[in-house]
């Protein structure tokens, strides 16, 4: 009887599922830690959400986008459709719903594995580890402005360097869609067309459009309005006429400009007011860090004020998020390993003498590899320049000879 032939794939991962291996793993864990402890010291407090979830939990209050990038499945237990999450923030939007207390900024801070069904054009990961911050409670520049110091702060501790910084408002989209009597539909094609940056579509179809000339004319000019500071004078010119909110978002984004100026004095800051990332559920400023020599974000973040009204409190809240595994991939920062001058071999002795010094080897921080016994592999196979020996009586760290 022929016996079956065995499969030579098992070895091989789902497209975009990825398995960290030491080195890399110790730098990223090295990394997650000074992240923590930099939301820590700011007062951002760590919680640590569900990894699934019934679905119409898990996508309450978000857009098409995230119910498309998120897993399905059905519990084996109640027979509900349960979902694996794919993005954590509208997680902690409600467990500050929740068990926050009226009236108190709640500042919390998470980072974890999320899945995704589709990898973007450029990460081909699947399973990001998110990273971000949140505050909630408080609306208005200042809160604005602490998220994205706190972002710029993520990301000089992580050692990315040339960071550039991108501004935007959706509010001003917000309020000039409503100024030209948009009907749902037509906002949504517009919505397409300016994220695609495709002016000959644009003005083609705001042309066909039953709306004022002057109204079609400050959504037109959004597609320009992209650049430097004087781009605000030039939108405060462009967009005279449109209601009182339109003014409102640019001083919104002049205040937080000019403050992020004083923090940080070489930072390279970009205005683009057609910029609508998170368009469905952000409500004010939105921003995203870029570097150069990667084709998109690397960070991203804004305001979302009305994400916790499905859950009963629509708290002003702003956040951001990042994916650490790309913060790494980035960094400038040459960690050392947490054996600097590698592991101490210890032999199969079950002397009580040489498992004192073993533990208080390791207590002060040493790495000891004990030998198994039976192992035919010496001190230098295992990468152990040191060993313990007896030496006079006692147990001694000495140098492996060559």
């Amino acid at each position: 009887m022929a016996l079956p032939m065995l499969k030579d794939d098992h070895w091989l991962l789902p497209e975009g599922i990825e398995e960290i291996l030491p080195d890399d793993a110790e730098r990223l864990e090295r990394l997650r830690r000074d992240v923590l402890d930099l939301f820590g010291v700011w007062g951002y407090r760590l919680v640590v959400t569900p990894l699934i979830e019934f679905i119409d939990s898990l996508l309450t209050g978000t857009g098409h986008e995230l119910d498309i990038q998120t897993f399905k499945l059905i519990d084996q237990i109640s027979g509900r459709l349960l979902g694996v999450r794919a993005d954590m923030t509208p997680q902690v939007a409600r467990i500050d719903a929740r068990y926050s207390k009226s009236g108190v900024p709640t500042r919390l801070c998470y980072l974890g594995t999320v899945l995704h069904t589709i990898n973007d054009r450029l990460e081909t990961s699947r399973s990001p580890m998110q990273v971000g911050a949140e505050l909630y409670g408080h609306s208005g520049a200042a809160s604005d402005l602490e998220i994205i110091r706190l972002a710029l702060e993520m990301l000089a501790v992580a050692g990315v360097q040339g960071v550039h910084l991108d501004l935007g408002h959706v509010g001003i989209y917000r309020a000039l869609a409503e100024d030209a009597g948009l009907d749902p539909r037509a906002e949504r094609e517009l919505f397409e067309i300016l994220q695609c940056k495709a002016k000959p579509e644009w003005n083609e179809l705001l042309a066909t459009m039953a709306t004022e000339r002057a109204a079609a004319n400050r959504l037109a000019a959004l597609m320009d309005l992209n650049g430097g500071l004087d781009i605000l004078t030039e939108g405060r010119r462009r967009l005279m006429g449109a209601r009182p909110a339109v003014l409102e978002a640019l001083g919104e984004l002049e205040t937080v400009a000019a403050a992020l100026t004083a923090k940080f004095p070489g930072l390279p800051i970009h205005f683009d007011l057609a910029e609508l990332r998170g368009y469905h559920y952000q409500t004010g400023i939105v921003f995203a860090a870029f570097v150069p020599g990667y084709g998109r974000e690397i960070a991203r973040g804004g305001r979302y004020d009305e994400i916790g009204r499905i859950f009963g409190r629509a708290r002003p809240a702003t956040g951001f998020s990042a994916d650490l595994r790309v913060l790494l991939r980035l960094s400038s920062l040459e960690y050392e390993s947490s054996a600097p001058h590698g592991p101490i071999f210890a032999p199969a002795n079950d002397d009580p003498d040489l498992n004192d010094k073993i533990r208080d080897l390791r207590a002060a921080g040493w790495v000891v590899i004990q030998e198994l016994p039976g192992q035919t592999a010496a001190a230098a196979d295992m990468g152990c320049p040191r060993q313990l020996e007896r030496v006079q009586g006692a147990w001694q760290v000495t140098t492996v000879s060559a």
